[in-house]
């Protein structure tokens, strides 16, 4: 990081970088600490409320969020959180892409599967915060980092 701001050029996913690329990009945040965990439960609250989601999709918005940034932290070793807004005419949204060049998920559709957990805890937060988003998607190569991308969608 480089006053604060994070260097994207580091993580090497291709989900990270079709996000990454664009000039629209909202907001981006680093992972490191738990006290960014906390700054990005606070960013995506804020957007939340402004895009005017239901207090339900706001909390699963939040938890999701927190579960893949602690995630980041816990297993990828930090990394990065970028979070955009999105219109597609019908809708609007609010993208997390979550990054890290930790060593990588082997298995995806294990680590997905609940009561999974490499680290001690519960198994719950991939697939939990998939549950909780409308889109997800995963990117992860074994030494070389993971990248997870939800929605969720204001219809």
């Amino acid at each position: 990081m480089r006053n604060g701001t994070p260097d994207l050029s580091r993580y090497r996913s291709p989900l990270l970088s079709q996000y990454a690329d664009r000039a629209d990009l909202h907001q981006l945040l680093p992972l490191e600490t738990d006290e960014h965990v906390v700054s990005v439960r606070k960013a995506v609250r804020e957007h939340a409320l402004a895009m005017k989601l239901s207090l339900v999709d706001q909390t699963k918005l939040v938890t999701a969020a927190s579960e893949l940034a602690r995630n980041t932290i816990k297993y990828g070793g930090g990394g990065v959180v970028v979070l955009e807004r999105l219109t597609d005419g019908l809708r609007s949204g609010l993208r997390l892409v979550f990054a890290d060049d930790g060593p990588g998920i082997a298995d995806i559709a294990l680590a997905l599967r609940d009561g999974y957990t490499s680290g001690g805890g519960l198994g719950l937060g991939l697939g939990g915060a998939k549950r909780l988003a409308d889109d997800f998607n995963i990117d992860s190569r074994p030494g070389e980092g993971t990248a997870v991308a939800i929605i969720k969608w204001k219809i």
